[in-house]
């Protein structure tokens, strides 16, 4: 089903550049995740008033927030795909970071507002009228959330987002917890037992937390992280391979977004050998990163005595 979707609103895509890919791959993604949490929020926030259920409009705000992280996703994609310019020589890609942080930030807010609002209902009950139709929308949230949390890891890894990564997993948590939301609602039903205010605390706490933990995962790359040893090993064995190319050292790599990586290093050369063919050697080298791996690259050519 995912490749039928990809194929008719991403037509031609092999044909496309891989800047040009990645971007349509991420609007894409946001138009879905726009309409689907639109569609739950719509339905759960009407339930959860009629129901008078703190734990299901706990569960519609989630939803709620998750329509606004698809349109900073949207937006996002669509700013990072500017090229660069005067002001901003490296490109624009860390957009796509920065879209991440601030819905990371909007969960938190949300999260201690339905913190609020749960220990409200736990202070003062007020008993919740569950129905069929109540329960027949939490089992349809179910099955659409767990397909997209399908959805964006599928993209995700074909552009290796980590902003649609973070939403993939959102998605999973937010099938755990209306699972959670389904089962109390049945046990109040069956028992008599009010545990929904308490259910909304879970909930609140549980966006919380998954907040919190977006909050992180955004704003390293924004600071700065080490690059994966996978990368750095890759490097040193391609640069390694080229013949005249003695050893290298003092490499620093560092990025401005998915795809938009740079890179420096000291290469030694034998001193006796001509430094036209030294020279050109480096620029091969250069040329060949960015051509073949996307990596900006930019040797210091160190000459030794052998």
């Amino acid at each position: 089903m995912f490749d039928l979707l990809i194929k008719f609103f991403v037509k031609d895509s092999q044909s496309l550049s891989e800047f040009r890919r990645r971007e349509l791959y991420g609007q894409f993604a946001g138009i879905i995740g726009l309409a689907s949490n639109l569609l739950l929020f719509l339905l759960k926030i009407t339930v959860g008033l009629f129901s008078n259920s703190i734990a299901i409009i706990a569960d519609a705000v989630n939803n709620f927030s998750d329509f606004g992280s698809s349109l900073i996703t949207l937006i996002g994609f669509k700013l990072s795909s500017k090229p660069a310019d005067a002001e901003h020589p490296y490109g624009h890609a860390r957009m796509e970071y920065i879209s991440g942080m601030i819905v990371s930030i909007l969960i938190v807010f949300l999260a201690l507002q339905l913190i609020k609002s749960s220990i409200n209902k736990i202070i003062n009950p007020q008993l919740a009228e569950f129905s069929f139709i109540t329960v027949a929308i939490l089992f349809f949230s179910i099955f659409l959330k767990l397909w997209q949390s399908l959805f964006y890891r599928k993209i995700a890894n074909l552009i290796d987002s980590p902003t649609l990564l973070a939403a993939s997993a959102d998605s999973r948590n937010d099938v755990v917890a209306t699972i959670a939301i389904l089962v109390a609602a049945i046990i109040s039903s069956l028992t008599g037992y009010n545990l929904d205010g308490f259910l909304g605390l879970v909930v609140a706490l549980f966006i919380l937390i998954s907040g919190v933990k977006l909050v992180i995962e955004t704003g390293n790359p924004l600071l700065g992280t080490v690059p994966s040893k996978e990368l750095v090993d890759s490097i040193y064995e391609k640069i390694l391979s080229y013949d005249g190319i003695i050893g290298l050292h003092d490499l620093i790599v560092h990025n401005y977004g998915v795809d938009k990586c740079f890179a420096s290093v000291h290469c030694e050369v034998c001193a006796e050998q001509d430094i036209m063919v030294s020279h050109d050697l480096i620029d091969n080298i250069e040329r060949d990163f960015l051509e073949k791996h996307g990596i900006h690259l930019v040797i210091h050519l160190d000459p030794v005595v052998t």
